[in-house]
């Protein structure tokens, strides 16, 4: 009989584009059931729930703007308390906001060149249009494109829009590469399919994976195929992201629940 409690926070009714995260979620919560005492949560109720659970497992929350006060009151209660959470709170992606694009920019790693004041439009690649977004943003809320980019100073974020052949998401378990997928078409971005990366192609992702140091938890690194040939980072996702199991292969996706229940023991027992 299982005896690890675990609290899995999930909105399952939220409307998604292009994604069924309630279906997502029922088939991973029918799996751990098997090897966890599990429940589910909205997130709204997270933080009054989690005193009676060993872990937190966060999975298809929503953008956490539509609930941001109760997410930084849950978050806040669970690092008082000690309470783990998977993934573990100290993530440096999109876990902790947008800053890291900026980061990752002015440490030459091959991301799309991002500023967050229109001053410095001058220090990204010119461009004849631009992508301008809120720095708290999420799932292209509030995504404009224009040429001539203007906002407060540090609460947008500025791209160079880029003509990219397509997308492609790297999904890992800890630090061990899952699956990848992409999209084709870049104007359809969740139509996606079975991808076989090159090992560069892995060597790219792994490089934001080991630049992030979680020692537990799902990452996904999205990823677009520049002019030039080179991937280029779109996304660190380390909060909550989609991971499109109904459009896997049966045994990778059966691999990537195995590598999702060792993590967990790994994570709980460790606390």
């Amino acid at each position: 009989m299982p005896t690890t409690r675990l609290l899995y926070v999930t909105d399952l009714a939220y409307p998604a584009r292009g994604r069924r995260y309630g279906d997502e979620d029922i088939f991973l919560t029918a799996r751990l059931r098997e090897h966890f005492r599990i429940a589910l949560c909205h997130p709204l109720d997270a933080q009054s729930l989690m005193p009676g659970f060993d872990a937190v497992v966060v999975r298809n929350s929503g953008p956490v703007l539509h609930h941001q006060q109760a997410y930084d009151a849950f978050r806040a209660a669970a690092l008082a308390a000690g309470t783990p959470v998977y993934n573990p709170l100290t993530g440096r992606g999109d876990m902790a906001g947008k800053q890291y694009l900026l980061d990752l920019t002015a440490a030459g790693l091959p991301v799309i060149p991002t500023v967050d004041d229109p001053a410095d439009l001058h220090l990204l690649p010119a461009a004849d249009t631009y992508a301008v977004k809120p720095k708290q943003g999420a799932d292209s809320i509030g995504l404009t494109f224009t040429a001539t980019p203007s906002g407060p100073a540090g609460e947008i974020l500025i791209q160079p829009r880029i003509d990219f052949a397509y997308e492609v998401s790297f999904y890992f378990v800890d630090d061990a590469f899952q699956y990848a997928l992409y999209a084709p078409d870049p104007a359809r971005r969740w139509e996606l399919t079975p991808y076989e990366p090159t090992p560069e192609d892995l060597a790219f992702a792994r490089r934001f994976v080991d630049w992030n140091t979680l020692d537990h938890g799902i990452q996904r690194v999205d990823a677009c195929r520049a002019p030039s040939g080179e991937l280029l980072l779109v996304e660190l996702e380390d909060l909550n992201p989609y991971l499109s199991l109904d459009l896997l292969p049966e045994p990778a996706r059966e691999s990537f629940v195995t590598a999702l229940i060792s993590s967990l023991r790994s994570f709980t027992l460790a606390r």
